[in-house]
């Protein structure tokens, strides 16, 4: 009897799971890995069973959504159709030979000191993104947090953050992070937007090509109202303040060329910064297998195929555009890779529907980008002694110097002049922060390995791996 094809489907979240289902319900056996202990990515994170959630619905929207994607799981699981292994960190994906097997490298357990390997014969690389982070003065105070950070803590440890936050920065997560903390008791003292109505305004066309995602933003904005939040648009967090952790916070509005408006700075008193400025992709394992990123996204065709044979990627690692776009990415994804896995030429008219919510959301998630890109000038305003690679501390003056009095012309060569991304996160904190400070573009970083590995895991591989 023959085996049935084998796909390894790196990532649990909304893409993952869509790739995987519609794969495995094409007669393809999927392995589908994971770092977190289970399913649902960042979007559908679950609070751990210990915790005795009795309503985890009221943390997410698109629950049943999720739950359609949980129940098939499930059932593709019992039939032997998935194998699903959580709490597995791969650190490396790569081909044996052009024509053969490929071998997914994985660190087992919070320790991460077990390697497995799995084998397959396609992958679909569901990464995800990860959020951007950009310095000011105070940053690095216990306290701060990422705006996706704080969200994990409520959604997967039914924790809040601090008492009295401040939600700022810019994108379309600033509403469902401080609606989650408002609703979940915290006092949010203000939610700070650097993107105004202006810049809505002039992407109004292809922003109302998705009246659900609009009402979906206004929905949030209604509940910030009754829970008293003041949102102030135009607006910057200048500095972070405290002595042992965070006690206050400066903002201050911005005009239409991105600089400070002269008077207009504001103290907010505060125990937690909750900050974050749009998402990247996160691309780290599609750059070790070599394949191409336009910009910083892996460039994919229409089936969601890379350019690589037998590597699909779906979801924020093409391009960041949320869940609905993920989920429709992901299910064109497990089709294609399903047909070509059983050598049969696949049909663009099984996923027509899929295909035309791809576009329109894809053109959606441009029209946003658009409006929520970091504020301009903001590179300017970040003094020289703030310390901007927190592994190395290495300060915005030492980047400054290397892209300045040394001649740095890349990311790269930063790096190898100041230190900056040389240590533990090896820049993925750091780079977008580097790049915008030294005027040089944000590039691929083309580490061989996604993240740091044992000695004795890389010593127990087989020579002929």
């Amino acid at each position: 009897m023959t085996e049935p094809p084998r796909l390894a489907v790196i990532g649990a979240g909304p893409a993952g799971l869509a790739g995987a289902l519609a794969a495995a319900a094409r007669g393809v056996r999927v392995t589908l890995v994971d770092a977190a202990e289970q399913a649902g990515g960042q979007f559908y994170r679950q609070p751990a069973a210990a915790l005795g959630a009795r309503r985890p619905q009221a943390l997410h929207h698109q629950w049943r959504t999720w739950e359609r994607l949980r129940d098939g799981l499930a059932r593709h699981r019992a039939a032997g159709r998935i194998t699903h292994l959580t709490d597995h960190h791969v650190w490396c994906v790569r081909r044996e030979s052009a024509s053969g097997p490929i071998s997914v490298h994985a660190l087992l357990g919070p320790a991460q000191e077990e390697g497995v390997t799995v084998r397959a014969d396609a992958v679909l690389l569901a990464t995800g993104g990860y959020e951007r982070v950009l310095p000011f003065p105070g940053w690095t105070l216990p306290g701060v947090v990422t705006a996706g950070g704080a969200q994990a803590m409520l959604k997967g440890g039914l924790v809040l953050p601090g008492r009295t936050v401040v939600v700022a920065g810019t994108g379309p997560l600033l509403l469902p992070v401080a609606t989650g903390l408002a609703a979940a008791g915290a006092r949010v003292a203000a939610l700070v937007e650097s993107a105004g109505p202006a810049a809505l305004l002039r992407r109004a066309p292809a922003l109302a090509a998705q009246p659900g995602k609009l009402a979906e933003g206004a929905g949030y904005a209604a509940r910030l109202l009754r829970h008293g939040v003041r949102a102030l648009t135009r607006h910057t967090v200048v500095a972070a303040h405290g002595t042992d952790r965070l006690e206050a916070v400066t903002v201050a509005a911005l005009d239409r060329d991105g600089r400070l408006r002269p008077g207009s700075a504001r103290r907010i008193p505060c125990d937690t910064l909750a900050v974050g400025h749009g998402m990247l992709p996160h691309t780290d394992l599609a750059e070790t297998l070599g394949c191409t990123l336009t910009g910083t996204a892996v460039r994919v065709d229409a089936e969601q195929r890379t350019d690589v044979p037998g590597v699909w990627a779906a979801g924020e690692a093409t391009g960041v555009g949320g869940a609905a776009l993920a989920l429709a990415e992901g299910h064109i994804a497990g089709r294609s890779a399903a047909a070509r896995l059983h050598g049969t030429a696949p049909d663009p008219r099984r996923w027509a529907a899929a295909a035309r919510t791809r576009t329109r959301l894809r053109d959606f998630a441009a029209a946003l980008e658009a409006v929520y890109a970091p504020p301009a000038g903001w590179a300017d305003r970040v003094p020289d002694d703030t310390v901007v690679c927190r592994c190395e501390e290495v300060t915005a003056g030492r980047v400054r110097e290397s892209a300045g009095l040394l001649g740095a012309p890349d990311l790269r060569s930063v790096k190898l002049l100041s230190r900056a991304g040389m240590g533990w996160c090896q820049g993925r904190v750091c780079a977008p922060a580097v790049a915008g400070l030294a005027g040089c573009p944000l590039t691929a970083g083309r580490r061989p390995f996604a993240r740091p590995v044992p000695l004795g895991v890389l010593a127990a591989l087989p020579d002929t791996d």
